[in-house]
């Protein structure tokens, strides 16, 4: 018995062309409490959409407050600077956050001086293998790590690792044996930073690191050659720039409790955001 193929799916093959004519199952779209963040036709991606669903709760939140006039509307409106104006003195209002203390900024400098650290740099070259759309990164990570077995050997040439830059490396220094010459933390990515000038247990010693370092761009054999340490000022020199990184931490974790908390009592759809159901905790 031979079943015919129906219309919406197609016969599945290439050649008759019906497949091309099925009619795709349209998308949701993503809500807030019922109200449309786009048009049907529209497909935004994530990041665009949650910030679409965090804009809509704000203002649904100004209209619930008595602070924006209700509009009647079944998708989301685009917000004049005036509204925006309002809802930014509403969520001042709401995540306002209390100084922090003398002793907790001492406590915070004292965990983390080497941050504060200026005039350290080092002198350092490196073997990059980049991480690249459709590269195989087991396959490349296999790799990067025989050539830093083979640098680590205890009768390993004083060249091996210029050769190998030349030879394997994915960075223009390539050419000058991986040199980057001297650096300091605001001159690489900040993953190199953390693991170059900030580690507050053990710090990175002279001569090629033992293991491979992770940023961005992709795997890093590091060679310290030479290392300036820099002068750490004492805590009442950044007292205020302290108080200030702190008192911004603190901003930024009661703002993602506050927008938390508007999701858990809210009803999303078609887009991901973290929700809680207790109240705002500073």
């Amino acid at each position: 018995m031979t079943t015919t193929p129906t219309a919406s799916h197609g016969c599945g093959g290439g050649s008759c062309g019906c497949s091309s004519k099925a009619t795709p199952e349209p998308q949701a779209i993503a809500m807030v409490n019922g109200i449309a963040l786009h048009a049907p036709e529209q497909r935004p991606d994530e990041e665009t959409l949650r910030e679409l669903a965090y804009t809509e709760l704000l203002r649904q939140q100004a209209v619930k407050a008595g602070l924006l006039p209700r509009k009647g509307v079944l998708a989301a409106p685009e917000l004049d600077e005036a509204e925006r104006k309002v809802i930014e003195t509403m969520v001042d209002g709401a995540v306002q956050v209390p100084k922090p203390t003398d002793e907790e900024c001492q406590r915070y400098f004292d965990a983390r001086k080497s941050q504060y650290t200026v005039g350290q740099a080092v002198h350092l070259r490196h073997i990059l293998f980049a991480v690249t759309q459709g590269v195989n990164v087991q396959a490349l990570t296999v790799h990067a790590e025989k050539a830093l077995i083979s640098l680590l050997g205890k009768n390993a040439p004083l060249d091996l690792f210029g050769k190998l830059a030349g030879e394997l490396s994915n960075c223009p220094t390539s050419t000058q044996g991986g040199d980057l010459g001297w650096v300091g933390p605001q001159d690489c990515a900040p993953e190199l930073a953390r693991e170059l000038f900030f580690q507050t247990e053990v710090g990175v010693g002279l001569g090629v690191q033992p293991r491979l370092i992770h940023s961005r761009f992709g795997f890093h054999i590091i060679d310290v050659l030479e290392r300036r340490e820099g002068t750490t000022p004492g805590f009442e020199a950044v007292r205020e720039r302290v108080a200030a990184q702190l008192a911004m931490q603190s901003r930024a974790k009661a703002l993602h409790q506050y927008m938390s908390l508007l999701v858990g009592q809210a009803q999303v759809e078609g887009v991901a955001l973290d929700a809680a159901d207790s109240p705002l905790v500073q």
